[in-house]
């Protein structure tokens, strides 16, 4: 058995990892019998997984339309330039935009995708025409509102 602390994750690391995924409110008895190790071996192996970085954060799931944020829009931006000062400010700029989601710097017809929570259309617009539009170096948005998430935020599958 490898030790986990070299890289490498082993059989038992992979089964915490895969039951916090599914439920990361088990309380460390429940995770330990889950992973059939001690308690004691369980907490250690999972405060070192949480020291290395490989669980990066654990928290609650809220539903969207719970809290009044049922529109979902997925928006691709193309910049007019693409040097790294040009992504910098605009990645710099939507940090701080707390209806985004996600933002992620992909290859193909636009430069990133953007995946935002609004109330309603009628608050993307107003989104759309406060900030998005005033982003540095946006060339061009394309908005897609989802009509159905079929699968969201699914385990990762390692």
């Amino acid at each position: 058995m490898k030790d986990p602390s070299a890289g490498e994750i082993d059989r038992i690391d992979r089964n915490i990892l895969r039951a916090l995924q599914r439920d990361g409110r088990l309380s460390n008895a429940d995770l330990a019998k889950a992973v059939n190790v001690s308690p004691a071996t369980c907490h250690r192996r999972t405060q070192r997984l949480i020291a290395a970085g490989r669980i990066r954060n654990v928290r609650a799931e809220v539903d969207p339309e719970a809290v009044g944020l049922g529109t979902l829009v997925m928006v691709g931006v193309v910049l007019d330039r693409s040097t790294p000062e040009s992504f910098a400010a605009f990645e710099d700029a939507v940090a701080g935009m707390k209806e985004l989601l996600d933002c992620h710097l992909v290859a193909g017809d636009f430069d990133y995708l953007l995946k935002i929570r609004v109330r309603d259309l009628g608050d993307f617009n107003r989104l759309h025409s406060r900030m998005l539009i005033a982003l540095p170096g946006v060339r061009q948005i394309r908005s897609f509102f989802v009509m159905k998430q079929v699968k969201e935020n699914a385990p990762l599958a390692f």
